[in-house]
């Protein structure tokens, strides 16, 4: 496989990994927000701690099952507990940037903090795909190869001997 393949090949794996993640992002907000609209009568700490629970342990799974579905395993409490950390820093990550546009920057427009709250929530997602990437999921697993003989060929191991 020549250079520029693996590199093609490389971004197409990363595009769909994005993809998938991006789905599951969508989702779960959707999850997230209808379980705290659900619960809402419970009291919205309540309802949201109830709601981000779910939407987490469901994007857990998803992203283990279908994104990383390549990758190493090591094991499901210390994925899962890695996965619920990482997201708590791309929550504090979105928080700080939120902060400092409205303390430091003293916004308090409503169109600008959500502006700035999008691109909070971005620059969290690509935390959190990197760091699950990194750290959750491991590495990705190289494909399995099949050594096929065909009659008449010298395998590699043949041909380096008889070359040396």
């Amino acid at each position: 496989m020549t250079l520029l393949a693996k590199l093609r090949a490389g971004r197409e794996k990363l595009i769909r990994q994005l993809a998938s993640f991006g789905v599951i992002g969508a989702v779960n907000f959707v999850v997230d927000t209808a379980i705290f609209n659900a619960l809402f009568s419970i009291g919205p700490v309540k309802a949201q701690i109830v709601a981000t629970t779910v939407a987490t342990t469901l994007a857990y799974f998803a992203n283990r099952y279908w994104t990383f579905r390549k990758h190493e395993r090591s094991g499901l409490r210390r994925e899962y507990l890695l996965f619920f950390l990482l997201n708590g820093v791309g929550l504090a990550i979105t928080a700080l940037i939120m902060g400092v546009a409205k303390y430091g920057f003293d916004l308090h427009d409503q169109l600008a903090l959500n502006v700035v709250r999008l691109f909070a929530v971005g620059v969290a997602t690509v935390f959190r795909f990197w760091s699950y990437k990194r750290w959750v999921f491991g590495k990705e697993l190289e494909p399995e190869t099949v050594a096929v003989e065909v009659p008449g060929q010298r395998t590699e191991r043949e041909r380096v001997r008889v070359e040396s």
